[in-house]
């Protein structure tokens, strides 16, 4: 197969493992579906192999067809790079930038000053937990990622950006807002607590910090979102620890000053490592670390 017939059919390929269905690829590629289908089918015949079970209109990865995935995830990740530096140089910056972040209020101002030098460039900002995030820019599913965890992965270049301080709250009910005098680590023993879920870095560093200081909690509810965390502490369904930059006060809700409480979390941008000097990502970076 001639090499750019060979990219043409690898594109039909990678656009169908990503959408899930051959009628989604080929929306996506603004071809028909028949036409997306022909080169999945010379793909398989050429080379002697199966790409994708076919059970009715699903289609599933076969064990190959997922390790030609990883492979074609590269190369398009690379021409939408390639294509970022031409039109950069062409246009003095211009295209689209997908951030996730594990919450505004990080990189809301970093987007703000990023904008006013680089008005021509879309953003788009998702929202998850550090797992999720990491695992997203690993897919090629995301340009730059804002995480919590610590990331020890050589395909990921991880830039430090900011020590986050936690703090606990607890609504005005709860008996720990009402008690007199300070408040110390022992107060939290046997605490009910509405935590994130098991991927939050926040979560990750505070049952770190409590298991140092051998301080054991109870977790009453997990929740996806620090807004939903919210909500449930102050319908009084347990304390909840957030940094905080992201805490948001409230007639209902009160920060609690427990003496001694020190917990702390690190804020990475993250990329996937061959992406760092693409334009767009590299300006981005540079932004941010101006900021830090």
């Amino acid at each position: 197969m001639p090499v750019s017939s060979l990219l043409v059919a690898l594109k039909a390929f990678d656009a169908t493992a990503r959408a899930g269905s051959m009628t989604a690829a080929a929306k996506q590629l603004g071809l028909r579906q028949p036409t997306v289908s022909a080169h999945i089918l010379r793909l398989e015949e050429e080379y002697g192999v199966e790409l994708f079970f076919r059970k009715g209109r699903r289609l599933v990865l076969t064990e190959f067809g997922d390790a030609l995935l990883e492979h074609t995830r590269r190369i398009f990740s690379a021409a939408d790079d390639a294509r970022s530096m031409l039109v950069a140089a062409k246009t003095h910056y211009s295209g689209t930038l997908n951030l996730h972040a594990i919450g505004p209020y990080n990189i809301t101002p970093i987007i703000k000053a990023y904008r006013a030098t680089h008005p021509n460039v879309q953003i788009s900002v998702t929202v998850g937990d550090s797992q999720s995030i990491t695992q997203s820019i690993l897919d090629y599913q995301g340009d730059i990622g804002l995480v919590l965890n610590d990331i020890n992965d050589p395909q990921i270049y991880c830039m430090p950006y900011r020590k986050q301080t936690l703090v606990i709250f607890a609504a005005k009910t709860h008996e720990l807002a009402n008690k007199k005098g300070a408040l110390s680590l022992s107060d939290l023993v046997d605490q009910e607590f509405v935590l994130r879920e098991e991927g939050s870095g926040t979560r990750q560093a505070f049952e770190r910090y409590l298991n140092d200081k051998k301080i054991r909690i109870k977790t009453s509810v997990e929740m996806r979102s620090r807004e939903a965390v919210r909500e449930a502490v102050v319908q009084g369904l347990g304390l909840g620890v957030v940094a905080d930059r992201a805490y948001l006060p409230g007639p209902d809700l009160v920060k609690l000053k427990v003496k001694g409480f020190d917990a702390t979390t690190h804020t990475k941008f993250i990329c996937r490592a061959e992406r760092q000097n693409s334009p767009l990502i590299a300006e981005f970076l540079e932004t941010a670390r101006g900021m830090g």
